[in-house]
Formats: C-alpha cells, structure tokens, sequence
C-alpha cells in the first residue's frame, strides 16, 4: 500500500488505519461521529493526498479541457475552480473532478484516488491537442481545513488576507512551503483545501502548523469515514457508488455542471439525447424515521414492486435518522413520496426528500 506524507502522524494519533483505493488511510481517530460533528460545529483536519493531481499544460490546453469534460471551462480564469465530470461516448461518467486554471494555458485535474491511473489513460488516449499531460499525483499531498472556524485557522497560517471566494484559489506559504490555498471541499461546510509539494518533514510541519493554529477552536483530526458521512448528508455523489460508467450526470443529479451548449465534448451527442428523450430514474434522497442502516445496494419498494436501489446509506450524526441516496423510477422520485427500504425481507418505511438532507 501507498502511504501519504502524513501516515506517522496518523499512527501517533492512534488512527485505524485501513486501505483505501490502494493507500494506507485513516479511516477514524476517536470516534466517527465526534469526528463528524467537530466538522459541522468546529473544525476538522483530513488528509486527502490519496487524491489525483494532473496536469494539462501548452497553448490548446484549453481545447482539450472543453474536449473532455462536461462543463465549461471557457469560463474559467486563472484562480478559478470548477466542479466537472468526464464522460464516456455513451454518457457513461468516467470521473467526477475539479478543474483548476492555474494560468492560460495550465489546468489542474483533481480526480478520484481509485480512477488516477483510469482518467490519465482516457486524458491521454483522447489528446487530441498534443498538449502535454502530467500525472504528477505522487508528488503532491493535500489537505483538508473543514468547518465553520476553518477560516480563523487558516487566517493565521497565511501572512495575507484569505479573502477568497468559494471555489476560488490562490497562491500561499505556509511553514515555507508553497501552497495552492482553495476555498473547496467537500463537506458542505466552510473549507480550504491545501496542495503543496514537499518533503515528509515539510508535510508534517504544514500539518502541526495548522493543529496549532487550530487548537484555541478544538480542531479534530478527521478520518474518511466522517469524510463520506459529511458528503452524504449533504447529497454529494461518491464515485463508485452514486455514479460511475453505467450513470450519467443528468440522471444522477449533475445537469447543472453539464453545459450541452458549449460545443463538442465527448458524451455530449449522447447526454443531448438523454435529455431530451428523458431519463428513466433519477438520484434522490431518501430518509427514515426508523431504527436501521440502509445500506448500498439495498432495493427500494413501493407497494410491494421494486423501483430502485440504494447507493450510499449512513445514519445522520446531525440528524439521528438513516438517510441514503439511490435510483429510484422517475415517477417515484418526487420529493415526499412514501418508499420503503428492503432490509433482510423487511419493508422499512422512508420517503424521498429534497437534496442536501442538511440545510446550510
């Protein structure tokens, strides 16, 4: 297994660590849920350096960006970030991703740690721009300062004003080492994420530098587990199990970040049809006010017929309720639509509610 820069400090910290799209991880320090309502209430510290970093660099890099994904990068410029997804010709989705313009002609691909190797292949094998292509993910380690003090911490590790808008991105130092500060993240909280190169002793000073800053507001490290239990109360799709090549985003949910005006890209004749023809299913949440766990792959019924299937599950650490996200017949995906959880040939009751299942 990979191991990040920061793994000694995870086994210093007491950390369960497991593997994780073929890294060593922690997947928990204390407890889950202490973990997950220090993000929502305090402020939290993950180390994401399991993720993909690539580079896209030369003077058609634009051409290829707009080529392979779904949203339109014309509208970036450099500081900006995008939400996006690559598609497969049939409108299958290859990734989910974020796209940052660090210059003209220089993107920045963040893409999943278990489809690193899968997206720089389809990246390259689709380059059609003969631009250069960069799979510079070993090198790089990341970090995530999540929760409603995450601004206070950083303010105090930066010798700038933040002042950066959501998902927008500059350039920092941090302990000496160089840094790409982004107002992104993935919890549905206030939060920056941090990019840098450098040395495992210059990763666990960036590290120990925000623990401290961090102290006076209670920062918690936090593990991927809270990590997934954040983004599914907020109805944030998980590659692998809310979509992967057998969804597409405008089933899923992802209309809004799939431009089919802005010209050719791949999966773009076949997401047009799609859309117009009308999808079949669609991605909803689901809530219950019953004891139980709903689980991915679980069937979802309605009088006895089965219209669907759960896709991510968790019980609510805000809520105290199951929540899940799944497919379910478009018919029935309307918001309050009485449903029912198949768990061990049981019905459970649920219903299908408005995403993010937390209101921010």
């Amino acid at each position: 297994m990979k191991k990040t820069a920061f793994n000694k400090i995870h086994k210093k910290l007491g950390a369960k660590l497991v593997e994780f799209a073929g890294f060593e991880m922690p997947v928990q320090y204390s407890s889950i849920i202490a973990e997950h309502k220090s993000v929502r209430t305090a402020v939290g510290l993950f180390d994401v350096s399991h993720m993909g970093e690539i580079f896209i660099s030369g003077s058609n890099a634009l051409d290829l960006v707009q080529h392979l994904t779904v949203n339109d990068a014309s509208k970036l410029f450099p500081g900006r970030v995008q939400y996006s997804a690559m598609c497969y010709p049939d409108g299958g989705i290859v990734d989910d991703l974020l796209v940052y313009r660090l210059d003209d002609d220089k993107f920045m691909f963040v893409v999943n740690a278990s489809n690193i190797e899968k997206d720089w292949n389809w990246m390259i094998d689709n380059n059609e721009y003969d631009v250069s292509i960069d799979n510079q993910s070993d090198n790089y380690s990341l970090l995530a300062v999540q929760g409603p003090y995450s601004d206070k911490v950083v303010q105090k590790i930066v010798s700038n004003n933040i002042n950066l808008e959501y998902y927008h991105f500059k350039i920092e130092k941090i302990a000496g080492v160089e840094v790409i500060l982004s107002r992104t993240g993935y919890t549905g909280e206030i939060g920056y994420e941090l990019y840098f190169r450098g040395s495992e002793a210059e990763a666990e000073k960036i590290w120990d530098t925000i623990f401290n800053a961090g102290k006076e507001f209670n920062i918690q490290p936090a593990g991927i587990a809270a990590r997934d239990s954040l983004r599914l109360e907020m109805g944030f799709c998980l590659y692998g199990n809310d979509i992967d090549k057998t969804t597409n985003t405008i089933e899923a949910g992802l209309g809004w970040i799939t431009k089919l005006d802005k010209g050719e890209f791949i999966g773009g004749d076949a997401l047009k049809k799609i859309k117009a023809d009308g999808v079949k299913r669609k991605l909803v949440g689901m809530i219950s006010n019953e004891k139980t766990f709903p689980r991915k792959n679980y069937p979802v019924y309605i009088n006895g017929k089965n219209i669907g299937s759960v896709t991510s599950g968790t019980v609510s650490p805000i809520l105290e309720k199951p929540i899940a996200l799944g497919y379910v017949e478009k018919e029935f995906s309307i918001p309050e639509t009485e449903i029912n959880f198949l768990i061990r040939d049981k019905e459970i009751p649920a219903k299908v509610v408005k995403l993010p299942f937390i209101k921010k």
